[in-house]
């Protein structure tokens, strides 16, 4: 085994949602090992953002400003990065986002925004994508980004965490499919991570100086719930995420990695204010 195995260089990867939180932390961390990046993002402003990071690693850049709820922009968008580049071989299924609420409170326009955004655009890019792939003839690697609450059950996230759960079927079931033509497809499952939105930068270029910081109060149930006792950072799993697009995971494929910090091993275990791991309800003991 070699430092080179994770070498990207001379690849092409298109990124879904690349410029906040987990797609930007993904687009980065390959750019870093030598691949040159194209993105569509509904945020201009992020997208451009991205874009110059990408530049300041002496890699190529293709920021596209759009909304993966559009399939016809988001596969024209897959087709520009193709003709761009004259090949595709990482496609990052990323784009996603939920608003917690009760199932019998959500409309159906929630329904389908929630799998309009989390499944049909994973959808609507892979068809895009793989064509390109087997053409060029090279393989290629699909990074998708489910969760944990496709494992579990989520109050509170019903058509969420059932788009997710189809994301982990169409991860292993794609992995079939495409294998013939070396493509491989994985999935990384996180759990709560530290990005923009989820410290209230929801507009805009990402700004960690404007990041609403958790209470003592919220750390602490963090650091209890999550085995790793806290939060997980976006370029963890960016660096999984490099890993399975690399030649290290050649014969990794139809996998789905949890990047929880443990939570999805714990299965409704935690610590108690002493630190001893314990089943709720003694969670206050």
């Amino acid at each position: 085994m070699q430092a080179s195995d994770l070498d990207l260089s001379g690849q092409v990867a298109f990124v879904t949602g690349g410029g906040g939180g987990i797609g930007r932390a993904i687009a980065l961390c390959m750019a870093d090992m030598g691949a040159d990046i194209a993105m569509i993002e509904a945020i201009p402003e992020r997208c451009e953002q991205v874009a110059r990071m990408v530049e300041e690693r002496g890699r190529t850049a293709l920021c596209i400003p759009g909304n993966v709820m559009d399939i016809d922009a988001l596969q024209s968008a897959v087709a520009r990065a193709a003709d761009t580049f004259g090949r595709l071989d990482i496609l990052v299924n990323n784009a996603g986002g939920v608003t917690r609420r009760g199932f019998l409170d959500m409309t159906e326009k929630n329904w389908r925004r929630h799998v309009d955004l989390n499944l049909i655009s994973n959808l609507a890019a892979t068809q895009a994508a793989v064509p390109v792939m087997i053409a060029g003839g090279r393989g290629g690697a699909i990074v998708n980004v489910t969760s944990i609450e496709a494992s579990r059950a989520a109050p509170g996230y019903a058509v969420y965490a059932a788009c997710k759960a189809g994301i982990n079927n169409l991860t292993r079931t794609f992995a079939l499919e495409f294998a013939e033509h070396g493509i491989r497809v994985n999935a990384i499952a996180p759990d709560y991570t530290v990005t923009p939105g989820t410290r209230g930068n929801f507009t805009g270029r990402v700004d960690e100086s404007t990041w609403h910081q958790p209470s003592t109060a919220q750390a602490d149930g963090i650091g209890r719930r999550i085995p790793a006792g806290r939060a997980g950072i976006d370029e963890e799993c960016g660096r999984v995420a490099v890993f399975l697009a690399s030649s290290m995971a050649s014969y990794v494929t139809g996998t789905i990695i949890p990047v929880d910090g443990g939570s999805w091993a714990s299965s409704g275990w935690v610590r108690d204010r002493g630190g001893t791991w314990i089943l709720p309800p003694d969670v206050t003991e």
